[in-house]
């Protein structure tokens, strides 16, 4: 009986130390998104860092250790996305959080963060607080904020003959950082500027009627529109049916990734300034092994998520890589002016806002055979359109 209970003793210690040394010879990356919510830009971001897991570990993973993403669905709910970020934190054991989508669901894992010191990459939320006036050390963020896409709308819109202006953009963090930006940096280019209404519907949950109803009612110029999804499909639609578009110039957010032209195939309008992503049309070698690669493993062609996802987890692998350790304060250090790759050319995390150098494409919306295309685009380095490091001292705490 006691040579059982020695065995048994055994046993369960060798499973122990097998999973122990599992444990050691993986790195886990913690993943938060809404796919439930918004699958038209999380699935294609799902492939995309699925894509560069495969790719991080068929090259021999991090430092010899193979990458695997625990990923969870915040349902678009700051709460819910807390709550995921304690459990891949205490239960899943990952060495650092990255992803979500919302700017208000960023900015809650960002405080969770910092409150756990737990090292955050945010993905795609856009928000300026997020690297700025609610920035932290734990904290950085891919893809260029609202105030780096506004500057550029801004160059093209500040020819426009148009002086007077109406905004539409979704009532939460992100449609109201976008739309104070935006016109604080057009203001500034043209004092000659109104702006003479401002619609807020609900994310998720606009009544486009009204909506254009109001802005007509106020006879803009031109429109800065911030909607995207199904809104914008809703939007688009309502504002074709009243000619709220016609003979007026749109500048607008997002609306270039095929994401969101896709759904208003040949509803699509003409002309609309615009950031997105023409994959099609985006001819550099580091595009050009993005596009075989994504291709040749789904049979489809990526959509700007796909970009996003893809560059979240190389990222992440690249400052693990760098620090070499999955110590918080490692990786901060690691990650502060890192440089890398990208599907985009070389992109570097600053060291004064934790803000990566990812630019975006700026262009026209056009029609091609009965699809929604992007024309003219060029794209816009980020660095090249962020305020001075003086100006970015004022706008973020010290740490």
């Amino acid at each position: 009986m006691r040579g059982y209970f020695v065995g048994a003793g055994l046993a369960i210690a060798v499973a122990t130390m097998a999973t122990s040394a599992m444990a050691q010879s993986e790195i886990k990356i913690g993943e938060i998104n809404s796919y439930s919510l918004l699958p038209a830009f999380t699935e294609p971001y799902r492939k995309g860092w699925q894509l560069a897991v495969e790719e991080i570990n068929a090259a021999g993973g991090i430092n010899g250790k193979k990458l695997v993403v625990v990923s969870k669905d915040d349902g678009g709910k700051p709460a819910d996305a807390q709550t995921a970020a304690n459990e891949l934190v205490s239960s899943e054991k990952v060495a650092l959080l990255a992803g979500t989508f919302l700017s208000n669901i960023g900015l809650a894992v960002s405080d969770f963060a910092n409150q756990k010191k737990v090292f955050f990459l945010a993905a795609e939320p856009l928000t300026d607080a997020i690297t700025w006036s609610k920035g932290n050390r734990y904290t950085f963020r891919l893809r260029p904020s609202n105030y780096m896409q506004a500057a550029m709308l801004v160059e093209e819109a500040a020819k426009l003959p148009a002086k007077r202006w109406a905004t539409i953009a979704p009532n939460y963090e992100y449609g109201q950082s976008a739309v104070a930006v935006f016109k604080k940096l057009m203001s500034e280019k043209r004092p000659d500027i109104q702006w003479v209404d401002e619609q807020w519907p609900p994310q998720g949950k606009i009544d486009a009627g009204p909506v254009v109803q109001a802005v007509a009612a106020a006879n803009p110029e031109a429109i800065l529109n911030v909607t995207f999804g199904a809104d914008l499909v809703k939007l688009v639609r309502e504002g074709n049916t009243r000619g709220l578009f016609k003979d007026r110039k749109v500048v607008s957010f997002l609306t270039g990734e095929p994401e969101y032209l896709d759904p208003l195939k040949d509803e699509t309008p003409e002309g609309w300034i615009v950031t997105g992503y023409p994959w099609y049309s985006i001819k550099t070698p580091e595009h050009d092994a993005f596009l075989k690669a994504y291709q040749g493993k789904y049979n489809d062609y990526p959509r700007l998520g796909s970009i996003v996802g893809y560059q979240t987890i190389k990222a992440a692998a690249a400052i693990l890589a760098k620090a070499n350790s999955t110590d918080p304060e490692q990786l901060i250090t690691a990650a502060e002016g890192i440089s890398m790759p990208s599907p985009f050319g070389e992109i570097t995390f600053r060291k004064i806002d934790h803000q990566s150098t990812l630019g975006a494409f700026t262009g026209k919306t056009a029609l091609k055979d009965g699809k929604g295309i992007m024309v003219d685009s060029a794209y816009r380095k980020g660095s090249d359109y962020l305020p001075s490091d003086a100006e970015i001292e004022k706008l973020r705490p010290k740490d």
